[in-house]
């Protein structure tokens, strides 16, 4: 997958942004605060996914600007696209979206069109940060691969909301008990096909980093990853979520209840699993350096990219927001030699990072503009 051009207008800081990008290596230098993260970001939601900077819809509207327009063309392993995005102040809710000139009614209707990864200086705490940022990451990787996996999130989450609602009227002590029954099933439902999908990912991501990680520290160390169920002690082997995992989920549930109203909300369930990174055994999370966590994190990243291209036969886009700044000199060579097949933006401040490449293209951008 390549982006052959990305323009933007309005879109934050940006200003008559057009650009046509290398098919392989782009660097975008600049100051900070001169708009190289917004671009990077308007590339992002062209993937359809939710804003990495947790940028609201009426936020992609520069202070002193009307509207936002982004436009992408880009080329898949059949044929050449086109995504079009475009926010007007005050009819946000309004907002544009068209694939290849057909009209789309959310942004995020582009998931599974556009793929790629991003890798922002936040993702190199994934291993030693809070459990959200690794299921979320879990979760998007698995997205990327099946789509209609939002779909379960999306219902499981509102199912959460619905339970977790009532059990805090229960623990002010008001509500129906038993119309806890309806949530938990389906909360049952929908968690134990979630556990499967979210254990097989973690199997096969373990197997590419587990590979690459001994490549970086040159089999001196070995890297696992293990997925943490809060209801099931053993997922292995295990893939009947309809019936045999629905039961045990249930029965968690049901045992739980009594703890759950009394603290009013669901304190198990695949919204409270985990990733655990294990180095030699040792918990990267607790016991791992700043280093080794680094590493982790670079490794998950990496296998990410290589995973979506063994599931969907192409490489994802890679983008690097001021990534490399903070990786000390083998940890940025790791990098660039396991996105060698790739598409890659790549910003940064300093310019020493352009003083070795071969090829490519070089944009600077100053006051949300590349001159």
């Amino acid at each position: 997958m390549v982006i052959n051009r990305i323009a933007a207008d309005g879109y934050k800081n940006l200003e008559g942004v057009d650009i046509s990008l290398d098919p392989k290596m782009n660097i975008i230098c600049g100051e900070n605060a001169q708009g190289k993260t917004n671009l990077i970001e308007a590339v992002w939601l062209c993937s359809g996914c939710r804003s990495f900077r947790g940028t609201r819809d009426k936020d992609f509207i520069g202070f002193t600007k009307d509207a936002a327009e982004v436009t992408m063309s880009f080329t898949d392993s059949f044929r050449q696209q086109e995504i079009k995005f475009a926010v007007k102040k005050g009819a946000v809710k309004d907002k544009l979206v068209t694939l290849n000139g057909v009209k789309l009614p959310l942004l995020s209707k582009l998931f599974g069109s556009f793929r790629c990864v991003v890798f922002t200086p936040e993702d190199l705490n994934l291993t030693k940060g809070a459990p959200d940022n690794r299921r979320s990451f879990i979760d998007l990787s698995i997205a990327q691969i099946k789509p209609s996996y939002v779909n379960a999130l999306n219902k499981y989450n509102s199912v959460l909301s619905q339970r977790n609602a009532l059990l805090k009227s229960l623990s002010m002590g008001y509500g129906d008990e038993n119309t806890l029954d309806i949530w938990d099933e389906q909360l049952a439902k929908t968690g134990s096909y979630i556990s499967v999908l979210r254990y097989t990912f973690c199997i096969t991501l373990n197997n590419y980093t587990k590979q690459l990680y001994n490549s970086i520290t040159n089999g001196k160390e070995n890297l696992d990853l293990y997925y943490q169920s809060t209801i099931f002690d053993d997922l292995n082997g295990r893939t009947d979520y309809e019936n045999d995992l629905f039961e045990e989920y249930l029965k968690k549930l049901k045992e739980l209840t009594a703890t759950d109203i009394k603290l009013g909300f669901t304190t198990a369930g695949v919204h409270r699993d985990d990733v655990g990174a294990y180095i030699n055994g040792l918990s990267v999370r607790e016991f791992g350096s700043q280093g080794q966590a680094r590493s982790a994190a670079l490794t998950m990243k990496l296998a990410h990219a290589k995973i979506l291209k063994a599931e969907n036969g192409e490489y994802p886009v890679m983008l690097l927001d001021d990534v490399l700044s903070e990786l000390d000199p083998v940890r940025q060579q790791f990098i660039l030699n396991n996105i060698d097949d790739m598409q890659v933006i790549i910003t940064c401040c300093d310019s020493k990072f352009i003083t070795d490449m071969h090829g490519g293209r070089v944009f600077k951008m100053k006051n949300g503009r590349v001159e």
